[in-house]
């Protein structure tokens, strides 16, 4: 998720771009929109969100769904402490699993340690096909403030304590939250190769790093997903991206619209008009159809945003269509 953007208290909305109701309105593909919602309804010879095509193997071997919930934001102002409303946080991850995210993506850092806390005070006994990806080795000095610690010793703690936060005997997914500067990167992946190793994790990956960081991860242990900034408007990372999709490796974009600064291409807001959608289900979808691999994680506190997010997984548009929209974002 995005953290760096985090300082202040900000659902991830688009950058403060209008919510907008949709009224009834025809959606290309056979899709339309509830009065007073932005939940998307389809004709009967409309795929499913969840079929093949929107559907991948982490690792191989855990199938999810592609569009996911990131369980920053369901945290204090600063991504710190308890949220001013804990009942609601519990409702938005409920919620996020009755739509479809069988992927949450949380980390130690976030409260730090509330989010993983929430998780399993909402979802525990989790659904059997729920995939919990959470990640260690970036500490929390104050709100707003992020700092790498990669020492085998540390992360060798983090993991245990993350599984009893989290009331879990196996980590699916344990990623490494950055890479420190200060310890070589072999050293801490090691730490988590003992811990694979020991059971107690099934995969890992990476945050914010580069294909040449990925290839000498790769020689320590398996890599099964990537975490790095990408968006439409932002991307900085499009070779770690392309290297993923030679590989099979997941790509997970946190900052998928944007985070606090939102998403500022007037042509994507004008196109997501035509279409009857929003900016952010729109951004969304793009990501959807960018790649194969690609696995937003959009985040929100918020119930309604919430429902905004995933219903862009339902967003059909034609090939014609989408060539509109790669133009404007390239």
């Amino acid at each position: 998720m995005d953290e760096e953007f985090a300082g202040k208290r900000f659902e991830q909305a688009g950058g403060g771009i209008s919510r907008r109701k949709f009224l009834g309105t025809t959606l290309i593909g056979g899709a339309t929109l509830l009065a007073g919602g932005s939940k998307l309804i389809f004709a009967e010879n409309s795929p499913p969100a969840a079929e093949k095509d929107m559907v991948f193997r982490i690792g191989g071997d855990l199938p999810v769904n592609r569009l996911g919930f990131g369980a920053m934001r369901i945290t204090g102002p600063g991504i710190w402490g308890w949220p001013a409303d804990r009942a609601n946080a519990l409702k938005v991850l409920r919620r996020a699993v009755e739509l479809g995210a069988n992927l949450i993506d949380t980390a130690d850092a976030y409260g730090p340690e509330t989010s993983e806390l929430l998780i399993a005070e909402a979802l525990y006994p989790y659904p059997k096909d729920l995939v919990i990806a959470t990640k260690g080795g970036n500490t929390r000095p104050g709100p707003g403030e992020w700092v790498p610690d990669g020492r085998p010793e540390y992360l060798s703690q983090c993991v245990d304590k993350s599984l009893k936060r989290l009331r879990l005997e196996r980590i699916d997914l344990y990623q490494l939250h950055r890479v420190d500067s200060k310890v070589p990167m072999e050293d801490s992946l090691g730490a988590l190769k003992k811990a694979q190793d020991a059971g107690k994790i099934r995969h890992v990956g990476l945050s914010e790093v580069s294909p040449e960081e990925i290839e000498r991860a790769r020689k320590v242990l398996p890599i099964v997903t990537v975490q790095n900034q990408y968006n439409i408007d932002n991307r900085k990372w499009e070779n770690a991206l392309t290297y993923c999709e030679k590989e099979g490796i997941g790509f997970m974009p946190w900052s998928p619209i944007g985070g606090n600064r939102g998403l500022h291409d007037n042509a994507l807001e004008t196109a997501a008009k035509d279409f009857h959608a929003s900016t952010v289900q729109l951004a969304l979808a793009w990501l959807l159809h960018r790649s194969p691999v690609m696995l937003p994680i959009p985040g929100t506190s918020s119930l309604p945003h919430l429902e905004e997010n995933m219903a862009a997984a339902k967003l059909k548009l034609t090939a014609e269509d989408w060539k509109r929209i790669d133009a404007l974002a390239t």
